[in-house]
């Protein structure tokens, strides 16, 4: 189950998604110069996952700010607070999964670089039980992960640079997945930028640039030409969010726009040359001035994000009889294990999609926790999907006694015996183990016999069958041996 933000087109005219799931674990990295369509490409991917998401911006220029009427994003003029108040405010948006434009303009540079360090860094410390997924964007990227310190402090560079690494390298695991913009790739330092796997290169023109773009999209040198002919709006994207191959994207269009346009052609005056002259050489005459208006006061930071922030509520499900819960358990628990592929897939991330497809039928609540999914799904490998039938009760005490990888092909041992079915073959307890390997079968058989859980007998035709002692169930004999190659893919 993945969630598609519609990013634009190809030269084609079919349709360039981002699996918004993939870039919340692989990052993203947007270059371009000034002017190639960076912040219209961010903005596109902000109002596609608006409501899917938690959001936050690291906006230096205050381009985002309009995020807030459309989308109910909190900008937080980072001018009005000192840095104790910058570090709370990003407490509380990691405790009530606010989305915030943390706004930076009117800052001098090292005071931004200082101002993101802290939120960042805030955000990054939060408890665990707050880690929640956020997309954390950072537009200009590389003012606050600079190659060298330039005109600012060491100690104000390495504050925001060790932030923005801990961002890209460590921020996964707390549910932090950074998107950062970039003009220059030669500007940004390469630890930060070397962190994601996802990347929409726009225009440059800089030898540099250019070959360090087209190194990260695995593209030959002499290819990267092609990155100094994008017109406006247009990327080359890569990566397993969006596409396996360099596909060139025309960004769609945006809801929101950004306080300060690009600038436009506008007709000169057509008064007379005379007629200037006097106006600007006229004598200036002194006048008093009004005093200017007092600033309005800032908002405390303890009122700008605090326990009022409303929080979306979902729709209230359908509540479900108990049967009603169990026909879905076992009809996502049969999908599961008869797709392609999925006995070799971690428990984690079947579990992860077990949820989801439960949430996506109408399950209120997560109806089993990862203990109770891993012997759910034991028992489903094994084509036991009924987990009511009081007959298997024995054979689950039993199977209790083994590792948790060994319980589905003991089960589906249990079952052959009990129905009196053929021994299963070789490539089936492998493909239950979550292995290619036959000698791992081998040894799985001859270790459960040393516990004295299962007992295995061949015949003089050579067909094993396999008794459960303690049940008195046995297998019928079959050939053990494997007539197909066990599949290519796995944990082997």
């Amino acid at each position: 189950m993945t969630v598609k933000i519609d990013m634009g087109a190809d030269g084609s005219g079919e349709t360039v998604a981002m699996d918004l799931e993939e870039l919340l674990a692989t990052r993203l990295l947007v270059q371009g110069n000034s002017g190639s369509g960076k912040s219209h490409l961010l903005r596109r991917l902000l109002e596609g996952s608006a409501g899917l998401v938690q959001q936050v911006v690291i906006d230096p220029e205050g381009d985002f700010v309009s995020l807030s009427e459309a989308f109910g994003h909190v900008a937080i003029e980072a001018a009005d607070y000192s840095f104790a108040e910058i570090a709370r405010l990003a407490a509380r948006v990691r405790e009530h999964r606010a989305s915030v434009v943390l706004n930076l303009e009117g800052l001098e540079m090292e005071a931004q670089m200082r101002c993101a360090a802290t939120f960042l860094s805030a955000l990054f410390d939060a408890p665990r039980d707050q880690w929640y997924p956020t997309l954390v964007v950072v537009d200009e990227a590389q003012v606050f992960a600079p190659v060298a310190a330039g005109e600012v402090s060491d100690e104000a560079r390495r504050a925001s640079l060790g932030a923005m690494t801990n961002l890209m390298c460590r921020g996964r695991k707390r549910g932090l997945a950074g998107v950062i913009a970039t003009q220059r790739l030669a500007k940004l330092a390469k630890n930060v930028a070397a962190e994601a796997s996802n990347f929409l290169m726009g225009r440059t023109f800089l030898d540099i640039d250019m070959a360090r773009a087209a190194d990260l999209l695995g593209m030959e040198r002499r290819q990267a030409e092609v990155i100094r002919d994008l017109e406006r709006g247009h990327f080359l994207a890569l990566g397993p969010a969006v596409s396996r191959r360099p596909v060139k994207v025309r960004i769609g269009e945006v809801k929101t726009a950004a306080r300060n346009a690009s600038p436009k052609l506008m007709p000169l005056p057509t008064a007379a040359p005379e007629e200037l002259e006097s106006l600007l050489l006229a004598p200036v005459e002194e006048e008093e001035l009004p005093p200017p208006p007092p600033p309005p006061a800032p908002v405390p930071a303890e009122d700008l994000i605090g326990a009022t922030v409303p929080v979306p509520v979902a729709p209230s499900l359908p509540v479900l009889a108990d049967d009603e819960q169990e026909a879905i358990v076992c009809l996502t628990l049969k999908e599961l294990t008869e797709e392609p592929g999925s006995a070799f897939q971690p428990v984690p991330a079947l579990y992860q999609d077990f949820v989801v497809r439960c949430r996506m039928r109408q399950l209120p609540v997560a109806p089993l926790d990862l203990a109770g999914f891993r012997r759910r799904l034991a028992m489903a490998r094994a084509g036991i999907l009924d987990a009511g039938d009081e007959a298997w009760g024995s054979a689950l005490a039993i199977g209790a006694e083994l590792p948790e990888d060994m319980l589905a092909p003991f089960l589906l041992i249990v079952r052959a015996a009990r129905e009196g079915m053929p021994c299963p073959a070789d490539e089936a307890l492998a493909e239950a183990y979550g292995t290619n390997s036959p000698a791992r079968v081998r040894r799985l058989i001859g270790w459960m016999e040393e516990q004295q859980i299962i007992a295995s007998r061949i015949d003089l035709a050579g067909k094993r069958s396999i008794a459960i002692p303690r049940l008195g169930w046995t297998t019928a004999p079959a050939a053990p041996e494997t007539e197909q190659p066990l599949r290519a893919a796995g944990r082997g």
